[in-house]
Formats: structure tokens, C-alpha cells, sequence
């Protein structure tokens, strides 16, 4: 005899969720859009802000080499916007074949892909030079505004460190993806300034920018997203029986 199969109910979207989210999303916006109308106006403070800080990390770059290098690996192979992407990709497959979850990988590449044609629009619209320097230590293409480097590292590491807390990840790999997502996200900013391809207001830029998108995308997959339970496949197996149902079912 066979036990019918069990089920758990489907779970309603959070509306209090989605709602604090698009609430954290709106304060971002509004930062991100002063601060980027006040890079487009030039605003003085700022400008001084900018030059003093990225001459001072400048000329410490020139005299120490050796860190500079480290600097130069992270940013060009550990967090550049590939790797990110690649991070990505590796989480779709993920979510597709042990989870199942095609909504969520589709969001979660729609997300990451927006974000980049955000980035690069306004590059282009903003304009805003790079920093030059007469004995440069690294070089980078496109407009200044925003840091790309640390745009896509803030949507990425905050999409990926959503999801685990999602997917019900105990707290020794929560707490080792919080650790490793702020590390990424900080280091990023900080090695951009370091090694003179950006403005610091760029970074800030990009980390504004990146997180208001992570807080959208966090509302949208709450409000629209699918309604079974996150840890619903951890509990029905095949058959639509829990591991320990079908034990006694065989």
C-alpha cells in the first residue's frame, strides 16, 4: 500500500517584504540619481573630494608596486565583471538542475543583464572622463561614471547572497557568503580607486546603483515570483514524497 503524495501548500507572495524592498530600493534611487546629478553638474566639493583622494592613492600606488600588482589581479581576475557574469551563469545552471527553479534563473539572468545595459547607458550619456595620470599603473576603457567593476559586483554578490539566504542555507555558509559578498563588493570599489581608473564618487555610483537594483529585483521576485516554498524541493523527492515517506512506501 501507498501512501498519496505530499505536498506542501503553495506560499502566498509577501507582500511586507516586497514592499520594505521597494521601500530600500526608492531610498537608493534617490541617492543614486543626486549623486549622478551632481558628478553631471560638476559640483566643486565633490570634484575637489574626487581629485584630492585619487591623488593621494595615486601616488601611493607608484610607490608601492607589489601591492599594486595584488590590486591589479583581483580587479582583472578575481572581481572583474566576467567572473561575476561567469558566478552567474554557474548559479543558473544550479538553480535549473538541482532546484528546478526556471523562474528564478530567468530573473536572476534578466537582472544581471539589465544591469549591465544600465551601466554602459550611462557611461555614454554621462560622459565623464577617467582619471589621467602621467605615470599611469593601469588603464581601462569607456567613460568614468558609473564604476563598472563595482556595479556588477554589487548586483551579483547581492542576487547570490539573496538566494542563499532564499534557498534556507544554514548559517555557517550564510555568514561565509555575507563575508565573502562584502569583501568582493568593497574590495572591488577600493582597487578601482587604488589603481586610478576611477573616481571615487564612480564607485559610490556603482555601488548605489547596484544595490537599488538588487532591492527592485528582491521586490519583484517576492511580489510576482513562484509561489512554492523555498525549501519545498528539499522536502518532496520524486514521487511528491518526502525522503523518509518514500523509505516507508519502498
Amino acid at each position: 500500500m501507498h501512501n498519496p503524495p505530499v505536498v506542501s501548500p503553495p506560499r502566498p507572495p509577501d507582500h511586507r517584504l516586497a514592499a520594505r524592498a521597494a521601500g530600500t530600493a526608492g531610498v537608493l534611487a534617490v541617492c543614486s540619481v543626486l549623486l549622478l546629478a551632481l558628478v553631471v553638474a560638476e559640483w566643486h566639493p565633490l570634484m575637489v573630494l574626487d581629485g584630492d583622494v585619487a591623488r593621494t592613492t595615486h601616488r601611493w600606488a607608484v610607490a608601492e608596486p607589489g601591492l599594486t600588482h595584488v590590486c591589479r589581479i583581483l580587479t582583472d581576475w578575481v572581481w572583474d565583471p566576467w567572473t561575476m557574469r561567469l558566478a552567474t551563469v554557474l548559479t543558473v545552471v544550479w538553480l535549473v538542475w538541482r532546484r528546478s527553479a526556471r523562474w528564478t534563473a530567468y530573473w536572476l539572468v534578466a537582472t544581471v543583464t539589465l544591469g549591465s545595459v544600465v551601466q554602459q547607458g550611462l557611461k555614454a550619456a554621462v560622459g565623464r572622463p577617467r582619471p589621467v595620470w602621467p605615470d599611469p599603473v593601469d588603464s581601462a576603457r569607456y567613460a568614468a561614471f558609473p564604476s563598472g567593476h563595482a556595479m556588477t559586483a554589487t548586483i551579483v554578490c547581492g542576487l547570490l547572497l539573496w538566494l542563499v539566504h532564499h534557498y534556507g542555507a544554514g548559517p555557517a555558509l550564510r555568514r561565509t557568503a555575507l563575508w565573502v559578498a562584502v569583501v568582493s563588493v568593497t574590495g572591488v570599489g577600493l582597487t578601482r580607486v587604488w589603481l586610478g581608473v576611477h573616481w571615487p564618487s564612480d564607485v559610490l555610483g556603482g555601488w548605489l546603483l547596484g544595490a537599488a537594483m538588487v532591492a527592485v529585483a528582491v521586490g519583484v521576485h517576492q511580489r510576482w515570483g513562484p509561489e512554492r516554498a523555498p525549501a519545498e524541493s528539499d522536502r518532496v523527492g520524486r514521487g511528491g514524497l518526502p525522503p523518509a515517506r518514500r523509505d516507508l512506501a519502498s
